[in-house]
């Protein structure tokens, strides 16, 4: 099997590492089948459309609707890797999910409005599928139900999207949690890649970067061990499983 690659633009080393695991852990990859490029620190590794299954793109500390004099040069780096990589990843139909800062990064590559105005807070949120989802070959592959619990916690969002793009799942906040554009590249608002307990873990890593109110972290924790949220993590191995090659 051609390997995929995940990429991620965490600058902290641990939870990169935390990420890394539960990426490996939800699509079913090995090692090998996996390869991880951290667009943070390092270019995009010299592969070809061919050499490669497919892509992830997990969450970031970034927000690409920032004012770019207010960008570190770490996500600088990692934002123009990224296009840069999305180019090639339109124009040779190479497999993609994004998950959260991949919604931003992919929509903002495709011409979407990606704003603050329908930002989340650390919560577990009802997701329901469109009728262009309930019919979408990545989504029944994953056997996903038409409502689902989905794991968010982000400070931009999708506002509007291009006409060509296509809305497969909604939310009562943010009314574009995941979408498609060409024939198979996806991004999601909530996080595939995180269950309760890792989403918790992450959470405590970002205490300070503004997702809740550092006083009411250990209620908001309370409220996600409340919840159930194993159907979303079920697209990562759907990815796997349907684009290997």
């Amino acid at each position: 099997m051609k390997p995929f690659v995940q990429i991620a633009t965490r600058p902290e080393d641990d939870v990169a590492l935390t990420e890394r695991t539960a990426v490996l852990d939800f699509t079913g990859l090995s090692e090998d089948e996996l390869l991880w490029a951290r667009l943070d620190r390092d270019p995009f590794p010299a592969l070809a459309a061919e050499d490669i299954s497919g892509i992830i793109l997990c969450g970031s500390p970034f927000t690409v609707s920032d004012p770019v004099e207010t960008k570190s040069p770490e996500q600088i780096r990692a934002e123009a890797e990224i296009f840069r990589v999305l180019d090639q990843v339109i124009a040779h139909d190479i497999p993609f999910l994004g998950a959260c800062y991949g919604i931003g990064t992919l929509g903002t590559h495709q011409g979407a409005l990606i704003d603050k105005a329908f930002g989340e807070p650390l919560s577990a949120v009802e997701v329901t599928l469109t009728a262009a989802g309930r019919q979408d070959p990545l989504i029944l592959e994953a056997s996903l139900p038409e409502t689902f619990t989905g794991l968010v916690g982000h400070k931009e969002a999708v506002n509007t999207l291009p006409e060509h793009a296509t809305v497969l799942a909604t939310g009562r906040t943010s009314p574009v949690q995941m979408f498609r554009v060409g024939t198979r590249q996806y991004a999601t608002q909530f996080h595939p890649e995180l269950d309760v307990p890792s989403i918790i873990e992450r959470a405590r890593a970002y205490r300070d970067h503004g997702y809740f109110s550092p006083d009411e972290m250990e209620e908001v924790f309370d409220a996600l061990r409340g919840a159930s949220a194993d159907h979303a993590p079920q697209l990562l191995r759907a990815f796997a499983t349907l684009f290997a090659r």
